[in-house]
């Protein structure tokens, strides 16, 4: 048996294992060793399997990633998110669809603080819907804006995604931050966007609130000034040159640790609870790119990645046809993968075909993170969703697919404003 059909048998047993519920972490490692022992033999394999923990656990940029996870848990520990909540209230308050809005706004603001859009979701959920839900929100709407602006969370840096993405692709990861940026601030626009002609056109669904007393653009920026001098302490120290993704990440963890301290909100218990979500979290990721960087070896030698890029040659479809052909490939395979295990077992095998289509690869990590997006919200898998369930079991499933397929327009609206404009990711990185 060739290589090559030595890799397709390996992909197709590594669909099959997640498909049973086979952790990811495991069913890449387990497919990468074994194939990698069918083509170069045991003794190679197992030199592989030993040196490759070795050498990520040894790795300086994987550092990053359990710091920007305690920067998140703390965050989420502290309560942020309710703050941002009632600032992004005051903006929008008097619009139909106001609290839609802000908690999409809220989502956007507790994404460039969390990381996690798993995590995003739940919180707004527990503070967005029962106040939508008490108001007359319409069910479907209230599920849909706070499971869209979920998403944001990995897309606005930090984002534990494009930290992974980093590993994987060996790309810088503070010019996919800096990249990440614009595209989610247009993506929260075309989210807000979204609930506002939905409004319109469907009144019923969101009552327009008495305002009461507006707060005052100075009183709601205070309100949350310390959120967002975190915010630029840690990513302009990075932009300015004060500190690496490392030390940016120590600094964003610790200035999470005091707000929480000094807003009175952080307790022994929930710090403990903090550091002990991250290192679960960060424990179950290592393992998943330990996997995965075992699997990529044996991508590596079945030489796929190098055969597609001939056959895509011949074959004279254009760079943008191809690129068509991955969205299209990626949006599918949402229906069966989650984010994480889509990024890790695809990689390896595409970013040498959109690297040889001339895409640069930054760009392509922003663009896979957005249709990632979309995974996360259509269903049938929907892992935002089936946060949210938990968060509102009184919302029938049926409502939450219904309310999410306006907001599924949005990242298709900006996968297309990227493809037309690459410069909306890439100009901000090129000053770095």
């Amino acid at each position: 048996m060739s290589a090559t059909a030595i890799g397709l048998v390996g992909m197709g047993a590594l669909v099959l294992l997640i498909l049973v519920r086979i952790p990811v972490g495991v069913a890449l490692g387990l497919v990468g060793f074994a194939g990698y022992a069918a083509i170069e033999g045991w003794t190679k394999a197992q030199f592989v399997f030993g040196s490759v923990p070795l050498e990520l656990a040894s790795a300086y940029t994987l550092s990053v990633l359990p710091l920007f996870t305690l920067m998140g848990a703390l965050a989420t520990m502290a309560g942020l998110s309710g703050d941002l909540f009632r600032a992004s209230n005051a903006f929008f308050a008097g619009t139909r669809g106001s609290l839609a809005m802000a908690a999409i706004g809220a989502s956007a603001a507790f994404g460039a603080v969390c990381g996690s859009s798993v995590a995003t979701a739940a919180t707004m959920g527990r503070i967005s819907i029962p106040e939508m839900l008490r108001t007359n929100y319409s069910p479907a709407l209230a599920a849909g804006a706070v499971a869209a602006g979920g998403t944001l969370g990995i897309l606005i840096p930090p984002s534990l995604i494009l930290m992974i993405y980093a590993i994987i692709a060996q790309q810088p990861v503070i010019k996919l931050f800096a990249a990440a940026l614009v595209p989610g601030l247009i993506l929260t626009g075309l989210y807000i966007l979204t609930v506002f002609v939905w409004a319109r056109l469907r009144p019923d669904v969101a009552p327009v609130l008495p305002t009461g007393h507006r707060h005052g653009i100075l009183r709601v920026l205070a309100s949350v000034a310390d959120v967002t001098a975190l915010f630029f302490v840690t990513f302009g120290g990075i932009y300015f040159g004060w500190f690496s993704p490392t030390e940016a990440a120590a600094v964003g963890a610790f200035g999470a640790l005091l707000l929480g301290l000094w807003r009175r909100s952080l307790t022994r218990s929930s710090i403990l609870l903090g550091f002990t979500e991250t290192a679960r979290i960060t424990a179950n990721i290592v393992l998943i790119v330990i996997g995965s960087t075992i699997f990529s070896y044996f991508v590596v030698q079945t030489a796929i990645a190098q055969n597609a890029v001939t056959w895509i040659k011949n074959t004279g479809m254009t760079p943008i046809m191809v690129m068509i052909l991955l969205i299209v490939f990626y949006i599918f395979l949402g229906c069966f993968l989650e984010g994480i295990g889509m990024v890790l077992v695809t990689v390896p095998v595409f970013l040498p075909l959109v690297i040889a289509n001339g895409y640069d690869p930054i760009w392509f990590g922003v663009l896979l993170v957005i249709v990632v997006e979309i995974g996360l919200i259509h269903p049938p898998v929907g892992m935002n969703l089936f946060v949210i369930r938990a968060q509102a079991p009184e919302i029938p499933l049926r409502a939450m697919y219904l309310g999410v397929l306006p907001f599924l327009l949005a990242p298709l609206a900006l996968i297309v404003l990227l493809l037309a404009f690459p410069q909306i990711a890439l100009w901000l990185p090129a000053n770095f």
